[in-house]
């Protein structure tokens, strides 16, 4: 009794690949996002992605607008980053208000 030694190479290697281009598409998504930083999508019909500094998270302003998109959405959040509820010109306004 044997073993057929080339068919394990080929499923290691075809593991490997598998492997290998599932990470990368995963990392596609967060190499995007510069360390320090976090994404968020604002909008109320389109939903438009910002990357911001996560110093933001010590500003009341800015937990105060991540407690109503808490209270509308929820934690899930099907595009991946934080979904906030409200039109993207208070967003713009509220952030210019932030220290960073």
């Amino acid at each position: 009794m044997g073993f057929r030694l080339p068919a394990i190479v080929n499923a290691k290697r075809s593991l490997i690949r598998s492997l290998s281009i599932s990470s990368q598409t995963a990392d596609s998504k967060t190499l995007d996002i510069p360390k320090g930083y976090f994404a968020v999508y604002v909008g109320e019909r389109q939903k438009k992605r910002f990357v911001i500094p996560i110093s933001y998270l010590n500003e009341p302003l800015f937990l105060d607008l991540l407690s109503q998109a808490e209270e509308e959405f929820g934690y899930d959040h099907p595009m991946g980053g934080i979904t906030i509820p409200c039109s993207e010109n208070t967003f713009l306004d509220l952030t210019s208000r932030l220290s960073v």
